[in-house]
């Protein structure tokens, strides 16, 4: 062959190749799904499954529609997935990008609660991936970990990039715009985030440049009820459940914990159907799945929800049934471990059982048709909570009985700075105000306590260095969840030697959580109790927002702590509670410690109180006594001479 046939023959084969290509540019694409790109690019890596190879949708069935919903040619722009551990939601997310990078190329963003479980991520998900995916290691720009365009946390392909975010840096999530968000648990990455920001909002403002074509995934284990987001938007969504088919009669049906049934040893579990009553067994669960679908239970909202929980494991990967009901069993004596198995497993928010009956309508439907104000006779005691804020003070007066019965007197917000002096004259002319009975007996505050930290703390500490008010004193919450409801006092002043000052202002730390597992239990059990036999009582005198803020929170047992309610009301009615209960606990009253004697001598005493009164006009009243001639005012009783006292001293009202 001449060369220039050689040189004829490869211009024709250059001309096929720039054909095909233009070919392949201009004809239209061939619709693809998510679950169909997958099923034939996809490669699952040793490093990240226990089942590694080519991926296979029907392992798991329930993946394949959430999954399609972010398909090029799919309508559905929000999708909230709640599914147990281990149920393959990762890799639901890295089918999703990998499509995405693909086939419908554009920005996108993946969102991850911290900078822990992101480097986990794209070590064990991400890089494998991209390893085992011939598809994507083709549309990326490069693959060399020196350039620019391929760093650990930001890859940039043909027709888009990707970025990868947690929420412990804010300011980069606001700074970027994408058409695709995932975000992978939800719950976990709101309570992550900080400054403030509301997670959905800051989030969902990062697809704001692509209003028609944007799509978002919130996918996770849900949290506690009041606090947990992804909760939240399920709520909101059209909530699609598996069906499956009865394998006797047919009948389809969501698969629920309570239709679980197990022996009494725990040696053997079926499951029983809910209209005819077969029992079914683990082993025609893969059948079941197999021929099952997505069902809503709201079609005519627009957010699409799916949630499935531990009994849908496909057999090989993940918990049998007899398993699961072993770890249910053994979580029934530790709260914790049961929250775990209903987050993690049942894929619910959990609410712990002793605050159902906390509900703020329930508690206000509770209240005594009678008024604040005259007290009833039963109370012998009161102190008071204050909570500071910037622009008030919110006044909690409590009144206390036999057993530490408890009346809510008042709950007041005092306008003002308290760096002005108008706010804490008003503060002491309401506590110092007293406070009449039914029976006529006058009460007064014995002992009040307000919250130094956070807010105008230096004139916190100086108002109670005034003592203007009987056993004021000054707390801040302790940093241990375990602490005691009242501890040791600490010193907070420091004088000009950069010591603590020894009769500088003493602060106390409040246990509260201690106190507020106390007061959620007292209004638990209340529900259930007499009248006469319940630890809190109100007035119907006050308001809804008043038993709002009462029960704004919930306890969460994975952190021990109290977390508020999301959309509850403020919760210093919750917070001047605590510390009023704080002021019961003044070393010089503890009225929890006081015993059947020290209430019976209250009560004479506030009766003989009541026999002091004066007589009324139709009594014929003594004769006044001999008026004694008053002595100057420089002498005593006895008639030494004494220096006057000051003008302005404060004098000890004990």
């Amino acid at each position: 062959m001449s060369v220039a046939t050689s040189i004829a023959a490869g211009y024709a084969d250059a001309r096929t190749i720039v054909a095909q290509a233009i070919a392949r540019a201009i004809a239209p694409r061939k619709p693809m799904r998510v679950s169909e790109w997958a099923e034939r690019y996809r490669v699952l890596s040793q490093k990240g499954s226990s089942t590694p190879g080519r991926w296979r949708n029907d392992r798991n069935p329930l993946q394949v529609e959430p999954m399609d919903c972010f398909s090029a040619r799919s309508p559905v722009h929000d999708v909230v997935c709640l599914f147990p551990i281990q149920f393959g939601k990762s890799e639901l997310e890295s089918n999703i990008l990998g499509y995405s990078m693909c086939e419908n190329p554009g920005p996108i963003m993946v969102a991850l609660p911290g900078e822990v479980s992101l480097n986990k991520w794209v070590d064990q998900k991400l890089n494998p991936m991209i390893e085992e995916t011939p598809a994507i290691q083709r549309v990326l720009t490069s693959v060399a970990s020196r350039e620019s365009s391929n760093r650990r946390f930001f890859k940039d392909f043909l027709g888009g990039q990707l970025y990868i975010e947690h929420a412990g840096n804010p300011t980069r999530l606001k700074s970027t715009s994408v058409r695709i968000l995932l975000v992978d648990e939800f719950s976990s990455f709101a309570n992550q985030l900080r400054g403030g920001d509301d997670p959905d909002a800051m989030l969902d403002g990062r697809t704001s440049a692509f209003p028609t074509t944007y799509k978002r995934l919130k996918v996770g284990t849900p949290d506690t009820i009041g606090t947990c987001r992804l909760s939240m938007l399920w709520d909101k969504s059209d909530q699609r459940y598996w069906y499956v088919p009865c394998p006797h009669c047919g009948h389809e049906q969501p698969l629920e914990w309570s239709g679980l049934q197990w022996t009494p040893d725990a040696t053997h579990c079926w499951y029983c159907c809910r209209e005819c009553g077969g029992v079914i067994e683990e082993h025609q669960k893969p059948q079941m799945i197999a021929a099952g679908r997505w069902v809503a239970t709201h079609p005519e909202r627009k957010v699409r929800g799916y949630r499935a929980n531990c009994l849908y494991y496909p057999l090989g990967l993940g918990p049998r049934w007899l398993d699961l009901v072993h770890m249910w069993l053994d979580a029934q004596s530790d709260p914790a471990k049961l929250k775990t198995f209903v987050n993690d497993r049942l894929a619910e928010a959990w609410e712990d059982p002793a605050m159902r009956a906390v509900k703020h309508n329930l508690v206000a439907d509770r209240a005594e048709p009678v008024p604040l104000r005259p007290v009833p006779n039963w109370v012998l005691a009161v102190t008071a909570g204050i909570d500071t804020q910037d622009n008030r003070l919110a006044v909690h007066i409590l009144g206390w009985g036999r057993g530490m019965v408890c009346w809510p007197i008042d709950y007041v917000e005092l306008p003002g700075d308290p760096a002005n002096d108008e706010v804490w004259a008003a503060l002491v002319d309401l506590l110092s105000r007293p406070i009449e009975r039914a029976d006529g007996a006058v009460l007064r505050v014995e002992a009040s306590a307000q919250d130094m930290l956070g807010h105008r703390t230096e004139a916190v500490k100086a108002f109670v260095r005034s003592r203007r008010l009987r056993r004021h004193v000054a707390i801040f919450g302790a940093t241990a969840n375990n602490a005691p409801p009242l501890g040791k006092p600490r010193l907070h002043d420091i004088n000009w030697r950069g010591q603590l000052d020894k009769r500088g202002v003493h602060a106390y730390p409040v246990g509260t959580v201690a106190i507020k597992h106390m007061l959620y239990g007292w209004l638990s059990s209340d529900a259930d109790k007499e009248l006469e036999d319940r630890r809190l009582r109100f007035s119907n005198q006050l308001d809804d927002s008043y038993f709002g803020g009462l029960t704004s929170e919930t306890y969460n047992p994975t952190r021990n702590r109290f977390e508020k309610r999301r959309n509850a009301p403020r919760n210093e009615p919750l917070d001047t509670w605590v510390y009023a209960y704080a002021a019961a606990l003044h070393p010089e009253l503890r009225l929890h410690r006081w015993t059947h004697a020290q209430w019976d001598a209250r009560a004479a005493q506030l009766l003989a109180q009541i026999d002091r009164r004066p007589l009324d006009s139709r009594e014929t009243r003594p004769d006044p006594p001999t008026p004694v001639p008053a002595r100057p005012a420089h002498l005593d009783s006895r008639g030494t001479h004494h220096r006057p006292r000051r003008r302005g001293a404060v004098i000890d009202p004990t």
